[in-house]
Parts: C-alpha cells; structure tokens; sequence
C-alpha cells in the first residue's frame, strides 16, 4: 500500500491510470489475494484510488494531497513580494504585561512569583478524568458550548465558593474564562468606556493597569499599607472602578482588615460603582481563618469577583471565572460571546467533576501541607542567615516579600548577583507588579514565589543568597 502511494504521489502512476486486478497483483507479488484487497480498499477510501464499475480500479483524477496542500507554483511572484504596510496595522494602545517571558538561562534555584510546584498537579487522576470524560463525551466535542462556561462547572464552583469563600452565588452568575487576563478585558469591555476612572493598588499587578489602560481609562493609584487599601485615600474622588486584591495583596501580600472591607464596600454603594475583586491565590492560608471575601460580605450587587485555577491546579488549563452580580450577567456573557464563544469542553468537564466529587479540596489539603513546609524553610533559613528580617504576606499565598534591610545595598544589585550564582529572586521592576512612585519599594523590596522550590532547594538557594548579599552591602 505504501509503494503505490509513493508511486502516485511521485507520479509514477499518473491520474487515471487504470491498476491491475486484486487477484493479477496476488500472483504478480506472491502475497495473499486479502492482503492486496485490503490495500486497495485502504487507497479507496483515502481517495488516492477509485473503482469505475466493471472498468477496474484507477488512479484518482483528484489525488488527496492537491485539495490538503497549497501550491506554492501557483501564488504569483508579486503576490509573494507583498507585505501588509506598517500603517495598516493597529497598534495596541499602551502596554502589555508579558507575564511569560522565556529566560535567558535557565535558573537552577528559581523562586519565580505565581508559579506552583510541578509535582503538585494531580497527573494520575487527571488522567483518568480524561479518559472518562472522553468515553462519554457523545457529541459534546463536536459541538459548540455555552459561551458563559459548562453549566455543571459553573454549578460545581458556584458551591465551592459557598463553602470556601463565603460567596453566595448561583450558577448563571459564574462566567468561566481563560483565566485572570480574560476577565480583566471583560469586565473593562463592558464597564470603562474611554475616558473612565479606575482605582488600582499601589502597587498592584500590572496586567490590571495595562489592561484598563488599552480601553482608554484613567488609572488612579491607591496607597496600600499593613490593612491594605488605604480606603481613606478614595473620599471625595470620583466614581470609578476599584480594583482590589484583599485576601493576599499582590505583590506585598498583606490582607485587607475587615474594618476597610466594609468601608470599600459602603464607598462603592454609594457611588454606584463595582469593586473587582481579584482573588489570585485565597486557597493557600496557612495562619488562621481567612477573612470572607469582598462578594461574600456584599450585600448590594457591588462586587465581581475574579477567581482561577491557575495556582491551585495548573496555569497551563487557562481555566478562571467571574461571579458577577445579577444586572451584569447578561452583558458580560454577551462580551464573552464576542470574545471567543466559549472554552474547551474537555477542560471544564475535567474540572467539573474534580470540584464535584470531593477531589479537589483532597488535592488543596495536600498541597497545603507541601506549600507550608516550603514557607516555613524559607522564613528558617532567611532568619538564620540575616537575623532579623522584615517579612510582608507569610500569612498565606504562594509568595512573600522581604523588605532588604539598610546594609544591603539595594534589591536590583542583590538580585543580579544572584543570578550570577543561578538563583532567582525578583525586585519590582522584574516582576509581575508595578509600583507607581513608591521608590523605597522599589529599592528595598525583594519577591520569593516559594512552591516551586523543595525544602533541599530552599536551603541551597539561601546559603547563595547570603553569600551574594555580602558583595553588595552598603
């Protein structure tokens, strides 16, 4: 079967050749008659052979490769020569937040920020799920899906918040997106116009700025502090979206006292504006009950709360969601229409049934465990290596921040030494944060994304870091 293919693709049989008999080809090779019918049932049914009746078995007038393949003979020479004119192109409006960025070399200690541990992901099981949800799956990978998410994912995490964070929510108000980003450009689609006003941290994730920006929005920062937003800072302001990250504050990690929970929420009441509350990575609390989310103590439809499974199961599923209040459900699940018309099913039925049946709070209590003996090592190791240490956002999450102390000289110097000895730790300005004009963040804050890293590693990686430290003291 093989060699007629190759005869034909390379025109040793051309189109309409007529081939010789099952039983003639038998007797001409000395292999089974059944074997040769195979063969040409095999050609027919790719196309490369056709049957005329009683005339025998031909060669196609139309070979499969000509209707699979452009061919490159017959694009005209000045149609290959144009290119589009730069004036053509649209260019995106301000920045983009490149959060993947492929390093120079790889880091052999790498305390990168947001990444979890790869021995975390539930592999066997996932697996499994696969091959269930792929016996079952009739028709549904062949169809088109709700563009607002699988209904039994959205009915799966719609109870997951009400037990683990509070919120109260059904299901129509849960709008399954392509993670953090995604909902980001939804929410800006379809709330700041040009022109609008939106409050952010200070400092902040920068794809919430980049993002609002890109729509022609006004970006207003807002200081943090020990309890957060600085809620006091929004008084006589005017009406905007405020951006929030209460539960563990990116990039400083504190969390947002309950006393200024409640006055975001009263502020935005009665300015008749929505809070967007980012909620990147409340699965990981170590020390103490968290505090209810933002949605889960609203109580006047101000709130649209961002989650993702990107922390707590893998950001390679590009799988998050939106709860929206019930006025936004309709207009945000017509963006998202317009946006991609929906996710891939097999990921979110996956995921549905991980939430449903019990595995996924197995999957957080053990991960739990691992990502607090890595905190723990770390806060060990720093104390024992710099004495006393000022640390922000231990508390929960999957990183911390160390505020440098005076001898050293400042935190961009202290993290290219490192590199020079193959560890990775992230000042500001290389980070997935933005600090608009504090400048003593800038020089004095050091970020560690611990999961990723094992107990052994951690304890390397320090005993480099303290001897890089020694050659930029002050």
């Amino acid at each position: 079967m093989t060699k007629v293919r190759e005869l034909i693709l390379h025109r040793g049989l051309s189109s309409g050749s007529k081939l010789p008999s099952s039983r003639d080809l038998s007797r001409q090779l000395a292999i089974s008659r059944n074997t040769v019918i195979n063969a040409y049932d095999r050609l027919i049914s790719e196309g490369y052979l056709e049957v005329k009746g009683k005339a025998g078995i031909f060669v196609s007038e139309q070979i499969p490769e000509t209707a699979l393949s452009i061919s490159t003979a017959s694009v005209d020479a000045e149609q290959r020569a144009f290119s589009v004119t730069s004036n053509k192109i649209m260019p995106l409006r301000h920045r983009s937040p490149l959060l993947y960025q492929r390093p120079k070399e790889r880091l052999e200690l790498d305390f990168r920020i947001g990444r979890p541990a790869a021995s975390s992901f539930p592999e066997r099981l996932w697996t499994r799920l696969i091959v269930e949800k792929m016996a079952s799956s009739g028709r549904r990978m062949t169809e088109y899906g709700n563009p607002a998410g699988l209904e039994e994912l959205r009915v799966a995490i719609a109870a997951h918040l009400a037990t683990a964070r509070g919120i109260r929510a059904h299901a129509d108000q849960v709008i399954v997106v392509a993670g953090c980003e995604e909902g980001l450009n939804l929410i800006a689609k379809v709330l700041s116009p040009p022109g609008s006003t939106v409050y952010v941290e200070n400092p902040c994730y920068k794809g919430v700025p980049f993002v609002f920006e890109s729509y022609g929005a006004s970006i207003v920062p807002i200081s943090v502090d020990d309890e957060g937003l600085c809620v006091d800072e929004l008084v006589e302001r005017e009406r905007g979206i405020i951006c929030v990250t209460p539960s563990h504050q990116f990039p400083l990690g504190v969390t947002m006292s309950l006393s200024r929970r409640l006055k975001v929420l009263q502020w935005a009441n009665s300015m008749g504006t929505y809070v967007v509350e980012d909620d990147y990575d409340s699965d990981f609390r170590y020390d103490g009950s968290p505090l209810p989310a933002l949605a889960g103590l609203d109580k006047s439809g101000s709130v649209i709360y961002i989650g993702t499974f990107s922390k707590s199961i893998g950001a390679g599923l590009r799988v998050g969601y939106l709860v929206v209040p019930e006025e936004l459900i309709g207009p945000v699940r017509e963006a998202k229409a317009l946006l991609n018309n929906g996710n891939p099913w097999l990921e979110q039925a996956v995921i549905a049934e991980f939430l449903s049946s019990g595995g996924f709070r197995s999957h957080l209590r053990q991960i739990r465990q691992t990502y607090l003996k890595r905190r723990n090592t770390l806060l060990e190791q720093l104390r024992a290596h710099f004495n006393e240490i000022t640390i922000m956002g231990e508390g929960g999450g999957m990183h911390l921040t160390w505020i440098l102390p005076d001898s050293i000289y400042n935190a961009r110097a202290l993290q290219y030494e490192c590199l020079h000895v193959g560890v990775g730790i992230y000042s500001i300005d290389d980070s997935p944060a933005i600090d608009f004009n504090n400048m003593h963040l800038r020089e004095r804050a050091i970020f560690f994304g611990y999961p990723c890293l094992s107990e052994t590693e951690i304890v390397t990686a320090c005993k480099r870091l303290a001897a890089a430290a020694t050659r930029v003291l002050r």
